[in-house]
């Protein structure tokens, strides 16, 4: 039996969620952020109550991992990182643009066999950060930072239908219009989509260490001067 605790935080979404055995059993999020730092301490709260309240010890903290916003990540890391330390449990660190996969595979049925996957996560103007996968989530290209451009994904699309979503999908349907372009909307990583990739994870006791594990921000964070009032 395991019961883990999920924490997603890299985009302008906050999200927990609790599973048992490989089901949800509690969720908590918002989706008009970016409040993570307001939100996420109560979420988690709210969630551990859940789990002692019933009974359910939790085994470990999954945590979506990057790429994605700076500051989201390393709240969510961070959050994660302590309660592991203060329950002595262990800590699961996935991919973001993977857990964006999860819906698409598990409500998308009208995917063809040969479906090749493009989660974007938004990186500002015309960059995304963005990987492709195969239905079984093998990478077919790893994680980039892409500009997006008539050209983008072309060696892929002339192969391949390519299913684009999350919220950098939306900026490129303007750009990306291959005939084997399919945008998909509304979709976002959220806690809840994270229990097959945590409890694959914990069959295979692929387990972060706590001390040293580091979100994944694909690019190093670049402080701007604030401008001048006067």
């Amino acid at each position: 039996m395991s019961c883990i605790l999920h924490i997603e935080t890299s985009t302008s979404a906050c999200s927990v969620a609790v599973s048992e055995d490989g089901q949800n059993v509690f969720t908590k999020e918002d989706l008009n952020g970016p409040s993570h730092a307001v939100l996420l301490g109560v979420f988690v709260d709210e969630a551990l109550s859940f789990a002692d309240s019933h009974a359910m010890p939790i085994n470990a903290v999954a945590v979506s991992c990057g790429p994605g916003s700076y500051t989201g990540l390393r709240i969510g890391v961070s959050m994660a990182k302590g309660i592991c330390y203060g329950r002595n449990i262990s800590l699961i660190g996935l991919p973001t643009l993977k857990v964006q996969c999860v819906p698409v595979l598990l409500y998308h049925d009208e995917l063809p066999e040969d479906a090749l996957l493009c989660p974007m996560i938004d990186a500002r103007r015309m960059e995304v950060y963005a990987a492709i996968y195969d239905r079984a989530l093998k990478p077919v290209r790893d994680i980039a930072a892409d500009i997006i451009d008539e050209n983008s994904y072309t060696e892929f699309l002339d192969q391949h239908p390519v299913y684009f979503f999350g919220d950098g999908a939306e900026k490129c349907k303007g750009k990306i219009t291959h005939p084997n372009a399919h945008f998909i909307d509304d979709i976002h990583p959220l806690a809840k989509m994270m229990f097959p990739l945590a409890e694959k994870a914990m069959a295979e006791k692929d387990f972060k260490d706590v001390a040293y594990f580091e979100p994944f921000y694909l690019k190093e964070f670049v402080a701007s001067q604030p401008k001048k009032l006067l």
